[in-house]
């Protein structure tokens, strides 16, 4: 279990009860919606665990929909989000499943579409503090938290995919702090999840886009 230190227990800066139930999720739902990089119409969550069973309670459904629509977790304008959904048009549901087994209890998914049918689906975790990991982009387990620049290049898995991801950037002096590798299956697609030590610019994944081997890029930074 990893550890949390005494303020981050008491509670982040937020709107809501809990940090796990509300500050929580309002990040997981926020860290879906910068990693989507599209405006959302359409934003559908599930619920596990305890989520499942507490979500109105604790205003778990507010803080995943204030996320969604691009609020921190301190900004008073959660207490409205559903109104202000509404108002922007975004349209939303709630999914309660007791039935899928899951690794930890305050797991959530949150899959936003845009007006062109792009979709993005993750699935994140609220650890305790307000902390949470993302564990799943669409059907590919992952794991990063968020807290540093996190640049994520979806490849096909291929010889050659890596290599051409590091040069470029090593092109940029980039210096990464950490990099994990996961795919689908053998040959399907992959995923290069790299955290930086420091900003990422736009041309990054500007070059990176050149290569016939990257179907898509997606950049979190705060």
């Amino acid at each position: 279990m990893p550890q949390v230190g005494l303020f981050e227990a008491i509670g982040p800066w937020m709107v809501g009860p809990s940090s796990s139930h509300t500050a929580g999720v309002c990040s997981i739902a926020l860290i879906a919606r910068r990693l989507f990089g599209l405006v959302p119409v359409r934003a559908d969550f599930t619920l596990y665990g305890s989520f499942a069973e507490t979500w109105r309670g604790h205003g778990t459904d507010k803080a995943l929909l204030g996320g969604a629509l691009g609020f921190e977790t301190w900004d008073p304008r959660i207490r409205h989000s559903m109104e202000l959904a509404k108002e922007s048009g975004l349209a939303y549901t709630f999914t309660i499943d007791r039935t899928t087994p899951v690794a930890h209890p305050n797991t959530a998914d949150v899959r936003l579409t845009d007006v062109q049918g792009k979709t993005l689906t993750v699935r994140g975790v609220s650890i305790g503090g307000g902390k949470v990991k993302i564990v799943r982009l669409d059907n590919v387990d992952v794991d990063f938290t968020g807290e540093f620049p996190t640049l994520i290049v979806i490849h096909h898995d291929a010889p050659g995919a890596l290599s051409f991801i590091t040069r470029v950037l090593e092109d940029h002096n980039l210096n990464i702090a950490a990099m994990r590798c996961y795919r689908e299956f053998k040959g399907g697609r992959a995923y290069a999840v790299l955290e930086s030590d420091e900003h990422i610019e736009k041309s990054v994944l500007d070059d990176l886009s050149k290569s016939p081997l990257v179907i898509a890029t997606r950049l979190l930074q705060y």
